[in-house]
């Protein structure tokens, strides 16, 4: 039978199962600590990952909304949609695990060129028309009620 760590490099789901159960009935000792760690680490850089991505598909909607109003009675729908569900997406995130709340700033700061680049191509905008960093404060991406205006 293969330990816990030939488990973990054959078989994942395996492994996940063999390693639940083993800390339920208390074996520790045939528990490979360092997988079990690396796997909770990836837990949180996984949260990390999805709270930039999310932060980075709002802001270029609202870049889009902002920058491109002349399209808003056409898109509004889709606009909103997107920017609400994304909304609300991060506070679920950030209620699961607040400790990512003091993060926001930062990763605004390092998604933002990620979010220009991609409103450009899809507005047919040139970069120059978006500011050079985000115009927006990281309480006001989060704020349901904010809407930028001309």
């Amino acid at each position: 039978m293969p330990t816990n760590a030939d488990l973990y490099d054959q078989d994942f789901f395996q492994w996940t199962q063999t390693t639940a159960a083993q800390i339920r009935g208390g074996k520790w000792q045939d528990i490979d600590l360092a997988s079990v760690a690396e796997e909770l680490e990836s837990l949180g850089k996984r949260d990390w990952r999805e709270l930039g991505s999310r932060l980075q598909v709002l802001m270029t909607h609202l870049l889009k909304w902002r920058y491109q109003a002349s399209e808003r009675s056409r898109r509004v729908r889709g606009w909103q949609n997107t920017i609400e569900d994304q909304r609300t997406e991060i506070a679920v995130l950030l209620r699961q695990s607040p400790s990512l709340r003091p993060h926001v700033p930062d990763l605004v700061a390092e998604r933002y060129l990620n979010a220009v680049r991609k409103a450009a191509r899809e507005t047919g905008l040139p970069r120059e028309t978006f500011p050079p960093t985000c115009p927006w404060t990281a309480e006001q991406l989060l704020d349901a009620e904010f809407w930028p205006e001309e």
